[in-house]
């Protein structure tokens, strides 16, 4: 069983910075990819960043330039590295890891952790 555990999230001013993690309970090379994705109340939860197996990484638009994606191997934990937050991110953040084949194929989600930026 996969488990995702997210951690990081908090309350910050405008302009600040918080590193959220998504540590794996198993090797997150079985995962094809790994996403960060976000929900705010009354919205539709949105994808922020993914990064691949073989290292390659995706930020959405809203927060190119200031979001960043990194994984840690030896950890088995990936990190969403957030600068100059604005009151906008304020989400529940998830994780979500994808195995695209064998018999672990499916989605897992963290548990979120929420990040409230005030202006």
């Amino acid at each position: 069983q996969v488990q995702l555990v997210e951690s990081g999230g908090g309350s910050v001013q405008a302009g600040g910075s918080l590193r959220l993690s998504c540590a794996a309970s198993t090797n997150i090379f079985t995962f094809n990819i790994v996403s960060w994705y976000r929900q705010a109340p009354g919205k539709q939860r949105e994808l922020v960043a993914s990064v691949l197996s073989i290292g390659t990484t995706n930020v959405a638009d809203s927060v190119k330039g200031r979001f960043s994606i990194s994984r840690d191997n030896a950890k088995n934990t990936v990190y969403l590295q957030m600068n100059s937050l604005r009151p906008e991110d304020t989400a529940v953040y998830y994780c979500k890891s994808s195995v695209l084949g064998g018999v672990n194929r499916g989605d897992y989600w963290g548990q979120g952790t929420q990040v409230t930026v005030s202006s």
